[in-house]
């Protein structure tokens, strides 16, 4: 149980007091109702003794009194009736709440933390009216007055003739067998007389004459002169005199009417509420001066019907208006109160106690003289008791016999009347040992209710018997409530003992046993009773040791819903918000969902509309485990009450909706218009739109692109300022910079909606909550803030949704629009919406609504409510700085708040004709259309992209194409002219700089400028250029990204460009694969004389597979470009004028290449022609993609001697000369092979043309038409040290010196000779020795023979050179030297003259570069005998 203000044993004390009556003439009532007081009332908060009392016992032992209350009422002739008692314990109950901001009692109990309020003050009032409004009964005498006190006014004409009329009153009330009602102790009632004197008014020498004449007549201990009224009513009102009565009367007098307004009675008829033998029927006929009791009803009904109810309620709020605002005792000075307590103390000391004590010593001698026994009662107990006991019987056995009357004065009913005087008075020992003498009298007879009256009283006098000589007979109680419940159907009587018996278990620390009692008394006669005591037993559960935290809740929400159907809403109410605390979040959520629906419906009952709110919206938002239709119900009565709680402040701001569920950090905004789709063969851009899902790596790669272009405007730097576009803002985007979104131009915001429910939801009139503040940012002031509102549509137009389905358990995003018409910072807040329910139990036009609805085929329900949810995104967690680890911040996420900037261009281009395969360096010619869709010009078009190789928009020397693409289907992309045949097979000549074709500007290759005409493009005009593809050279599938940058004419200084993305996906296949070496000729001089040049040798192999309908490949023509060489003529030995290649064929091309004349500046273009028509490949697009695989060739090699950056370093220190070496076997060729490839596609033959480009470097040094893929190397094992990096000197490589010195033999192919005439043959050699390089330098000759094996002198043959077998030379720069040289034979055969060895080195140097130097091939000479 509940903590209690008092102890146990001041309780039961306090519940068992002296009853004193009091009988007042009228004039005395009116002296007292001067202070809004009747006599009964004024004495009450006086009616306790402050100090010890003592009294003899019948052995004539001091026995001392401690404490002592008594109670003194006014006469009433009525018993109240059953409804008017079940009326005022609800009253009771209602008005006692927890008083607010009372700090709840915290208690721990394993994983709960549980607030509750220690103390319930309602079931104390509920305990205290039940015991002080219960009837006198005939079975017991606690109730019965024990004296009267008679009062008559001092200014009454004849006071003594008065007390003589009341006295008679009295007697007649007592002895009269009209009246049944009150109760009297003995036949001999005390009678006290007091005079009332009123000292304002009254004349105090009459009043101390009659006092004394009183004293004569009924001697000083039997009357008294109690003087009031001492206050003048009209003195100043600045005196403070407590009041001590308001605490009493407010017991009475119910203050708080909202208790009334909830009140709702049952019609059960509880017939046996009171059923102890008392006669119901009453007789009036009372004089005017006896009071109807308090709990009197008009007519005597066992129920309150509703008329009842109003009386009462009427009644109730007269009283309320009469008590509140009237003080009481307003006549009264603080020394009236004293003389009103010194007045009951006389009485107590000099007329109650002595009355008392009489009155136990004369039924002491009365029971002594029935028992014949020589020795007093009291000490002959311990005989008693000690002696042979009478076996009790079980309840079972005895017969139901509560109706058995006993005469007043049998002598059963004295002992039990002598045990209950000594109760009164506090000697419990006495009391117990004359209730245990009765106790077994009345179970002899078998009168049980009398047996059940002294079993429960011997009980509670043992426990209150100071020193505890006997423990608390518990069982005495369990017998005393069974029988009165069982055999008696006596509720009422039950009930005081479970009270009286659970508080003294309590004390003892025995909640067990209490919780046990009070469980058991639950009935349904009784809600209001069943749900005290189930809230006492869950106390109990949770004041034990160990306490036992699930049963106190379970049993707080019995209380509740008994609580409940008592109409005691607060109460039952405050039950479940207890109980929740042990059920939320526990996993038990059924519980939880019946806990927070009562809760809500209770709530709702009291007008608690937010906690009723707050209690469905619970119900809502877990994730909920009950079938659909209760969660429709739940939806139902969670919109129903919300639509009130709105009701009441309809002005107010919109709630916020529980429902549906809104991922707010998935939540993206995309700024611009929806993509358009393709027309016929026009296809739009692919640009950005919120059906792409987020790519980081291609984000990366856009912004990189972006960062590019905006470099290269601003002249290689990139503004600090900068912030890359970004068309959708997601959760991984960077959202800490606020973003641009242009006016007139719409914001998309897509938010995604969960529904956690099984049934679907229906959001209507969907739109966005936004704020806005005006800004022109190219004036100074700003403009007032402005929340969105029907009259702000000029600013910002919102699109709403006007139907918006969920269906259970569904995720769903929903696109809401935003269109800006004014420049400012628009702050997006979160969506506003009606939340409704569908009608879920009527399958709709034939659909199961279980499958799901379709949008325009559902029914409302009709109950909707209008709320919004706010877009509340958290930023990403702060990871930089020490402070930031070691602490959790976030950083903002300011995409929903973009700024609204002036008007700029809009760029929209489409494909025309654009591919979607290629083949494999294959040149298709497609057009692209730009479209300038807003109402200010756009300029500096720009396009940049990672792979520049794959397209053109041609060089500025091209003519510009006729922009008709229809025409150009079977017409070549090249600019051909037709060739002469005599021209077959040598190069025809042309050249061209590589700044004609945007190169060579010190620019990046990747940023393009698109040729617009007079470069830019006008409000609504559009221009279509032709663009000119390449297939890469790879085969699969390639996504390529365009990123088209332009610029406003007016520059603004929020946004300074845009840009436009467009993704083109291409699948190339298969086509040619071209290898290429370049080796220095052995023939030392061209047609012109010179003495450099080169043979290339092309190996073409045509490695395309049959599936893409490819029949065969024709080489049309092989170019050159360099600037340092060129093609002179083919080699080739084949005599057929094409080369045709079908699948997986091969051919090898021989060339010639010369040194050019030209300057450094422009590039040398060599066309060697094997069809008709010659190609320009100095115009576009040949060039194009040449110049452009050029900067891609460049920028890979420079990347990769990029990572050698410390090597490079030391090279640079180096000498010049190593330099020069290494030029000598560089060679900078470039070689352009273009073909057609005949395709039969759907039984037609398409002709496909294309190019290929080799880059060749170094002499003989194989190289190849696309990079070959690197094998991996094997795996090795980890090397856990660091590599030094020490500087390796720059030696050129052995291959590099070897080139240093050409050389060549001039012999004649064979000699003849007559070996008989002469025996040795002696022919003549030439030795060319050619100095590649610009150094001067160092060669030596060595003409010995060094042979390794006697193999090597069979391969030579045996000849000897005659002569010096040493020569040194020094060669200039380029200088050709010739040496004559003579070998000698001796016999006929084929020998190889390659045998002199040359060493070279650089003439400043020692011998660090010197190294034979070889020649490419054997020199062979055949010696013939004649």
């Amino acid at each position: 149980m509940a903590q209690c203000v008092q102890s146990v044993q001041e309780f039961i004390q306090d519940s068992f007091v002296p009853l004193v009556a009091a009988l007042c003439s009228e004039e005395a009532e009116r002296l007292t109702r001067r202070n809004n007081l009747s006599f009964a009332e004024l004495v009450r908060p006086f009616c306790r003794l402050t100090s010890e009392v003592h009294m003899r016992d019948p052995n004539n032992q001091l026995h001392i009194i401690k404490n002592l209350k008594i109670a003194v009422n006014n006469i009433i002739t009525h018993p109240p009736q059953p409804g008017a008692i079940r009326k005022l314990l609800h009253d009771v109950v209602s008005v006692s709440q927890p008083a607010e901001g009372l700090v709840a009692n915290v208690i721990t109990a394993g994983d709960y933390d549980l607030n509750i309020s220690a103390t319930t003050p309602w079931f104390e009032s509920y305990r205290e009216c039940f015991l002080q409004s219960m009837p006198a009964s005939d079975h017991e005498f606690l109730n019965h007055y024990v004296a009267c006190m008679l009062v008559v006014s001092s200014s009454e004409p004849d006071p003594v003739e008065q007390f003589l009329k009341l006295s008679q009153e009295q007697h007649r009330i007592q002895h009269s067998s009209e009246y049944s009602y009150p109760k009297w102790f003995i036949p001999n009632t005390l009678k006290y007389y007091v005079l009332l004197h009123d000292v304002s008014t009254g004349e105090e020498q009459r009043a101390d004459s009659i006092y004394e004449e009183m004293k004569q007549r009924y001697g000083t201990q039997g009357c008294y002169l109690l003087k009031i009224n001492s206050r003048v009513s009209n003195r100043g009102a600045d005196e403070q005199i407590p009041d001590p009565w308001s605490q009493y009367l407010q017991k009475n007098t119910i203050q708080n009417q909202d208790s009334y307004e909830d009140y709702t009675v049952s019609n059960k008829n509880t017939d046996h509420l009171i059923s102890d033998g008392i006669d119901s029927e009453m007789k009036d006929g009372l004089s005017n001066n006896f009071k109807t009791h308090p709990l009197q009803l008009d007519h005597p009904s066992g129920s309150l019907d509703s008329a009842d109810y109003m009386k009462a309620s009427t009644s109730l709020q007269d009283s309320k208006k009469s008590n509140s605002g009237t003080p009481h005792g307003a006549c009264l000075t603080l020394t009236d109160h004293d003389r009103i307590r010194q007045f009951i103390q006389e009485f107590t000391f000099r007329g109650l106690l002595p009355h008392i004590e009489k009155t136990i010593r004369q039924l002491n001698d009365q029971l002594i003289s029935r028992k014949g026994l020589s020795r007093s009662l009291f000490s002959a107990t311990k005989k008693w008791f000690s002696g042979s006991k009478v076996p009790e019987k079980s309840i079972n056995e005895l017969k139901n016999t509560s109706g058995l009357l006993y005469p007043p004065e049998a002598p059963e009913l004295q002992i039990r009347k002598m045990a209950d005087l000594c109760f009164l008075v506090q000697h419990y020992e006495l009391a117990y040992s004359c209730y245990h003498t009765a106790k077994k009298d009345f179970l002899n007879d078998q009168a049980m209710l009398y047996a059940a009256g002294a079993l429960e009283m011997a009980a509670v006098s043992a426990f209150l018997q100071p020193g505890a000589p006997r423990p608390y007979p518990a069982h005495y109680m369990e017998t005393a409530i069974q029988t009165y419940r069982d055999i008696c159907k006596n509720m009422v009587l039950a009930e005081r003992c479970v009270l009286l018996s659970a508080e003294i278990l309590k004390s003892q620390s025995k909640y067990s046993e209490a919780a046990a009692l009070l469980i058991r008394l639950t009935s349904e006669d009784s809600d209001l009773r069943s749900a005290l005591l189930l809230e006492q037993a869950a106390h109990c559960f949770i004041n034990m040791k160990s306490p036992m935290v699930r049963k106190f809740a379970f049993h707080m929400i019995l209380a509740g819903h008994r609580f409940s159907k008592a109409g005691q809403k607060k109460h039952a109410l405050r039950c479940y918000c207890q109980a929740m605390q042990v059920y939320k979040g526990k996993g038990w959520s059924l519980a939880e969902d019946h806990i927070n629906f009562t809760i809500g419906r209770q709530s709702f009952t009291l007008r608690q509309l937010d906690n009723a709110v707050s209690a469905f919206r619970h119900i809502l938002i877990n994730d909920s485990k009950q079938p659909p239709a209760q969660q429709g119900a739940f939806l139902r009565e969670y919109l129903y009450v919300y639509k009130n709680a709105t009701q009441l402040s309809p002005d107010g701001p919109l709630p916020q909706l529980p429902l549906p569920y809104i991922n707010s950090s998935a939540t993206r905004v995309f700024f611009g218009h929806d993509r358009r789709p393709a027309e016929g063969e026009k296809q739009a851009a692919t640009h950005v739109s919120l059906d792409q899902e987020y790519d980081s790596e291609s984000s990366q790669q856009w912004k990189e692109l972006e960062e590019q272009v905006v470099s290269v405007i601003n002249k290689g730097t990139t503004p600090s300022n900068f912030q890359p576009t970004q068309f959708c803002l997601n959760r991984y985007s960077d959202n800490s910079k606020f973003p641009l979104a242009v006016i007139e131009e719409p914001i998309t915001v897509e938010v995604s909606f969960r529904n956690p429910l099984k049934v679907p939801l229906l959001l209507t009139d969907l739109s966005l909550l936004w704020k806005f503040q005006p800004k022109d940012f190219s004036a100074k002031h700003d403009g007032e803030t402005k929340e969105q509102g029907t009259c702000d549509e000029d600013m910002v137009g919102t699109e709403a949704i006007a139907e918006f389905l969920i269906n259970s358990e569904e995720t769903k995003v929903a696109r809401l629009k935003l269109f800006p018409h004014q420049t400012g910072e628009l702050h997006i807040l979160g969506v506003v919406y009606n939340l409704g329910s569908v009608q879920g139990a009527v399958s709709l036009d034939g659909i199961d609504p279980s499958i799901g609805l379709q949008t325009g085929k559902f029914v409302s329900n009709g109950l909707s409510v209008r709320g919004r949810q706010d877009l509340e995104i958290q930023g990403p967690r702060l990871n930089n700085t020490k402070e930031e680890k070691t602490s959790i911040k976030y950083g903002p996420d300011r995409r929903l708040d973009p700024i609204i900037t002036e008007e700029m261009p809009l760029l929209e281009v489409f494909f025309i004709n654009f591919p979607t395969g290629l083949l494999c360096g294959e040149i298709r010619k497609a057009y692209v259309e730009f479209v300038n869709v807003s109402k200010c010009p756009l300029t500096a078009l720009k396009v940049v992209s990672k792979h520049p190789e794959f397209f053109t928009f041609g060089g500025n020397t091209a003519a510009l194409t006729p922009l008709s693409p229809s025409a150009s289907e079977n017409c070549s992309a090249y600019k051909t002219v037709v060739t002469d045949p005599t021209s077959v097979r040598t190069a025809l000549l042309s050249s061209a700089s590589s700044a004609d074709f945007g190169l060579g500007t010190g620019g990046s290759p990747e940023v393009i400028q698109v040729p617009l005409p007079d470069a830019v493009l006008l409000p609504g005009a559009s221009v279509q250029l032709p663009m000119w593809l390449r297939g890469p050279d790879e085969e699969g599938v390639h996504e390529i990204n365009f990123l088209f940058y332009y610029e406003s004419i007016k520059k603004h200084s929020k946004m300074c460009h845009r840009v436009l993305r467009h993704t083109a996906v291409i699948c190339t296949s298969r086509s040619l694969h071209i290898r290429a070496t370049v080796c220095r000729s052995n023939a030392l001089g061209d047609e012109e004389g010179r003495g450099d040049n080169m043979l290339l040798f092309v190996d073409v192999e045509n490695i395309n597979t049959s599936e893409t309908g490819v029949k065969e490949f024709h080489i049309v023509q092989v170019s050159s470009n360099s600037k340092h060489w060129k093609l002179q003529k083919s080699v080739n030995i084949s005599g057929d004028k094409d080369t045709k290649l079908a699948s997986r064929e091969r051919a090898k091309l021989c060339f010639k290449a010369v040194r050019c004349k030209n300057s450094e500046e422009n590039y040398t273009f060599a066309d060697i022609v094997f069809g008709n028509e010659q190609i320009i490949s100095s115009a576009s697009p040949c060039a194009d993609f040449f110049f452009q695989s050029l900067s891609s060739e460049f920028k890979r090699t420079h990347v990769q001697s990029h990572t050698h950056a410390s090597q490079r370093a030391v090279k640079q220190s180096f000498d010049e000369t190593v330099r020069l070496i290494q030029k000598c076997s560089e060679v900078d060729l470039n070689i352009v092979v273009l073909w057609k490839a005949y395709v039969v596609e759907d039984s037609k033959q398409l002709i496909l043309e294309g190019q290929h480009h080799v880059t060749l470097n170094t002499v003989g040094k194989e190289a190849f038409s696309f990079p070959q893929k690197q094998e991996l190397p094997e795996t090795v094992l980890l090397k856990f040290f660091r590599p030094e990096n020490t500087p390796v000197p720059a030696r050129p490589t052995p291959e590099q010196l070897s080139n240093l010195i050409k050389t060549s033999l001039h012999y004649p192919e064979s000699f003849n000779h007559s070996f008989h005439q002469k025996s040795l043959c002696l022919v003549p050699v030439t030795l060319l020795l050619s100095n590649c390089s610009q150094a001067v330098v160092d060669v030596m000759i060595d003409l010995r023979h060094k042979p390794t094996s006697s193999e090597a002198l069979e391969i030579h043959g045996s000849f000897t050179w005659l002569g010096q077998t040493q020569y040194k030379l020094q060669l200039k720069g380029q200088e050709v030297y010739s040496l004559q040289l003579k070998a000698c034979f001796v016999h006929t055969g084929v020998y190889n003259l390659g045998t002199p060895r040359v060493f070279a080195k650089l003439v400043d140097q020692v011998t660090l570069f010197e190294t034979s130097q070889q020649n490419s091939m054997p020199a062979l000479i055949i010696i013939n005998n004649i």
